[in-house]
């Protein structure tokens, strides 16, 4: 008997703590064929990615296992008029489309930025809707949400919000470079990559230190051949 990829999982809304059910991915069944160089992966089969975020149908809450369960003073409220109170209600389980995925995603991050969550939170939800949008070929919606992720790294990076949520200091300088890089911002991007090469000899991330090592490479290829 073959096992499906699918199961569902009960799940309690931080928000309005009622119980709905989500569609989660075995992890034996996910197989990663190719990775981008911002770490987009392509899956053979069914793409995991669009069941990280989870969608409350009672209340329109989209969320990750990575919110914070904590609500600052006012971001109940807040949520509540404006998205609880406009929410007609309706289920994300089951298999999702391509267009629901981002869908999910978009309301994450609208959820995340009312709720105050961490910049590195925001920002991984914006670099994961551009993915889904550069898996449509929808440039322009892919450039709009890689640029919203660069700059959400770069506040995590200056404010430090990114320690202890498995988000290393050389993985995000090297994410704020390569995502200026794909944005054509050269000078940016030569910063950040910089900021790696000054650090390897202390981080033990050797993989992230041959990735720049590999871009930085590239980067002076490309000038010479401009300058020529």
């Amino acid at each position: 008997m073959e096992i499906t990829p699918y199961y569902d999982k009960q799940m309690t809304c931080i928000h309005c703590q009622k119980k709905f059910n989500t569609t989660k991915i075995r992890k034996s069944t996910v197989k990663v064929v190719t990775t981008d160089s911002d770490f987009h992966p392509t899956y053979e089969g069914v793409n995991p990615l669009y069941y990280n975020v989870f969608v409350c149908e009672h209340c329109g809450l989209a969320f990750t296992e990575d919110f914070s369960t904590y609500f600052a003073p006012g971001t109940r409220e807040a949520l509540q008029s404006r998205i609880c109170n406009h929410w007609q209600p309706h289920s994300f389980d089951g298999e999702r489309t391509h267009n629901q995925a981002i869908q999910s995603y978009q309301l994450a991050i609208i959820c995340g930025e009312i709720k105050k969550e961490k910049n590195v939170l925001l920002a991984g939800l914006a670099l994961r809707t551009a993915w889904l949008y550069r898996e449509q070929g929808k440039t322009d919606w892919e450039i709009r949400f890689l640029e919203s992720a660069r700059d959400k790294y770069v506040e995590s990076y200056l404010q430090g919000d990114y320690q202890g949520l498995g988000m290393g200091e050389l993985k995000i300088l090297y994410l704020i470079g390569e995502l200026s890089r794909k944005l054509g911002d050269i000078d940016m991007a030569t910063r950040y990559f910089s900021r790696v090469l000054e650090k390897q000899r202390t981080s033990n991330e050797t993989r992230i230190v041959q990735m720049t090592k590999e871009i930085w490479q590239k980067m002076r290829e490309k000038k010479e051949k401009d300058i020529g």
